[in-house]
């Protein structure tokens, strides 16, 4: 599998391996999505405190617990900060938090920390006191946000120059906000709508890392567009663009993401090996500039 330089400081698979669904896998089941991950080239486990309300943290330290040798093999991502019925990036509560996920993966350190959402009532000062005792303590190595635009990273960068590193965001080619607002200025358009801050290029300017959440879902939840009779056209494509390729529609949808020159990593959240296995495949997929576009229309978004 290809790799990536995530924000100009370590490299990592191009495809990552989403762990929201792992919760609801025996430890077997989970120990074989792992070792299926590994065997295809990943090297990156994305986490977060609130998925399966820390069972999926507690399975995949089960795993590691079985198999001790997968730790220096594995880049451990984790994020924190979601809380219920609020958002927290509070110096305490990050502190707090990565306690928590630490012990529950049974490790001592995270290779990476993302801030999960926005809080609007974050103080950067104490995030960024945090993430240094973090560093410092030797709990944490890296940093990132999710779900942030340009300014809500300036914020922290303001404290913290250039230690933001990735910002996590939802993109697909059926979740295109990120590309709709470049190619449509100046345009009366829906799809000229500024929506995500013009992250996408502050991104690029920063060397930071977007890593690309949800690749086959359509909307924040409501389902995937792979197989969707609301996506007929789409469908159609990725079928005739994958028999070209010799792999699967879900290869095609994340080749489609890694296209795109802002060196995205896609996160892949299939807790089938076979399937996962299908979808990983497109990170040795180069579509050709018609083909992107191809899909993108196929999507239903015009090109103006």
């Amino acid at each position: 599998m290809k790799r990536i330089k995530i924000g100009n400081r370590f490299e990592a698979s191009t495809v990552a391996l989403g762990a929201m669904r792992m919760a609801r896998l025996s430890v077997s089941d989970a120990e074989k999505v792992v070792m299926t991950a590994l065997e295809s080239g990943i090297d990156l486990v994305d986490h977060a405190d609130i998925y399966g309300g820390g069972e999926s943290e507690r399975l995949f330290g089960e795993v590691l617990r079985r198999n001790p040798w997968m730790r220096e093999k594995i880049i451990l991502q984790d994020k924190v900060g979601i809380c219920k019925g609020h958002y927290d990036a509070s110096r305490e509560h990050i502190l707090e938090a990565v306690d928590g996920s630490l012990e529950r993966l049974g490790v001592d350190h995270l290779d990476v920390l993302l801030l999960h959402r926005p809080d609007a009532l974050m103080e950067p000062e104490e995030v960024a006191e945090a993430f240094t005792r973090l560093r410092t303590q030797g709990k944490v190595h890296y940093f990132g946000v999710s779900n942030e635009n340009a300014a809500q990273i300036e914020l922290l960068n303001r404290l913290m120059p250039g230690e933001i590193l990735i910002d996590q965001l939802q993109f697909s080619v059926a979740h295109t906000i990120l590309v709709d607002e470049g190619m449509n200025v100046n345009i009366h358009s829906a799809h000229a709508q500024v929506l995500s801050g013009g992250v996408l290029d502050y991104c690029r300017l920063k060397g930071i890392t977007i890593q690309a959440w949800s690749p086959f879902q359509y909307g924040m939840f409501e389902g995937m567009f792979l197989g969707s009779d609301r996506y007929p056209e789409l469908n159609a494509a990725l079928k005739d663009i994958a028999g070209k390729y010799g792999v699967s529609d879900a290869a095609i949808a994340v080749a489609w993401i890694l296209r795109h020159p802002a060196n995205i990593q896609a996160i892949v959240g299939s807790m089938n090996p076979r399937h996962l296995k299908d979808a990983v495949a497109g990170g040795s997929v180069h579509l050709t500039r018609p083909e992107w576009y191809r899909l993108y229309l196929a999507a239903g978004n015009p090109l103006p």
